[in-house]
């Protein structure tokens, strides 16, 4: 598709710096335009490629400076990466076939309800008593468990398996492979050494606006709900255990993993291969560097943790400047 530098500077609510009229027929990397492409600036690193970038059109903050006169036309705005990520949303509207009606083989059980304008690939399958709300696609290989309840505007991709009695809010996404509503980890050691399983009884409860990445597990409470509040969004490979709590517009990226009865606060960011023990409490808008392990509660919102176990990050800087020292430390006092 084709739009003007004109056309998109009204869609993102920017103001151009240079030629309106000039056509806009792809999308690329500030270091990688190309004549007809668009990109943006948003992080300093990449401002010395504003110069050279080949890119027609670029989006930039309204309070940058700058050094030299671009090659590029120019839209400002208020928040560029923000603006981009407007621009990406409303062009895969724009060019997304919508997909609707039900591939054959698929089973539907007798008793469970759907609603409209949806979707069902090949070899999907919907147990008994669940229901499916309007505009939801349901990809090939998917599995529906008995008395499940997913709302409308949802996407489930190839290969996602949902446990029995789970319950999806509306606007989630779950990327492939995703399972939700495996039974938790609950063993109970016996005198002989050997484990007795531990029933799990409870749900898993994802609430509207959820993404899930792909081949990230979320297992079902013991009793009650395992619960991922509105607006989370959960990275690849995501281990998330029994009875947690993710709070409103949290996200962790992938490899993390988060134990049984943890609550995390929302607004929290967890970064990639990060350990949460169990039966802890992580306050609201806590930042948690990656590789980090937090080990104990953590009370005072909108830390930086870091390091293992997680403290102030400039506490965990600070100790690795002095660990990078020991050697030096350490011929000075055998010489």
């Amino acid at each position: 598709m084709k739009f003007t530098v004109d056309q998109i500077a009204q869609l993102i609510q920017g103001t151009v710096d240079g030629d309106g009229s000039a056509s806009i027929t792809a999308f690329n990397k500030i270091e990688d335009g190309q004549e007809g492409s668009i990109s943006f600036l948003a992080n300093p690193k990449y401002e010395s490629f504003l110069y050279i970038s080949k890119s027609t059109a670029i989006i930039i903050a309204n309070d940058l400076i700058l050094k030299e006169k671009p090659l590029a036309t120019l839209i400002k705005v208020k928040d560029p990466y923000s603006a981009f990520t407007i621009l990406l949303q409303k062009y895969q509207e724009f060019t997304s076939v919508k997909e609707t009606g039900i591939q054959e083989p698929t089973h539907i059980a007798k008793s469970a309800k759907i609603g409209s304008d949806l979707y069902f690939g090949p070899f999907s399958s919907i147990g008994s008593e669940s229901s499916i709300g309007n505009n939801t696609y349901i990809a090939a290989h998917v599995t529906i468990g008995n008395k499940v309840s997913i709302g409308n505007n949802c996407v489930i991709y190839p290969g996602v398996v949902i446990y029995n009695d789970t319950i999806i809010g509306n606007n989630c996404t779950l990327h492939a492979n995703a399972v939700i509503g495996s039974d938790g980890f609950g063993f109970a050691p016996k005198a002989d050494g050997s484990f007795t399983t531990i029933p799990q009884l409870g749900n898993v409860v994802l609430e509207d606006g959820v993404s899930i990445g792909a081949n990230t597990t979320i297992d079902r409470a013991t009793m009650g709900s395992t619960l991922i509040k509105q607006g989370v969004k959960i990275d690849n490979l995501v281990q998330i255990a029994h009875n947690v709590e993710i709070g409103a517009n949290t996200a962790i990226a992938a490899q993390t993993g988060v134990s049984g009865s943890t609550k995390i606060g929302q607004n929290c960011l967890i970064g990639g291969q990060v350990g949460v023990a169990g039966h802890i409490t992580v306050a609201d808008k806590t930042i948690v560097t990656a590789q980090s392990g937090v080990t104990k509660t953590v009370r005072k919102e909108g830390q930086i943790l870091g390091g293992t176990p997680a403290s102030p990050n400039s506490e965990y800087l600070k100790r690795n400047a002095l660990l990078r020292q020991l050697p030096d430390l350490l011929k000075r006092l055998e010489s």
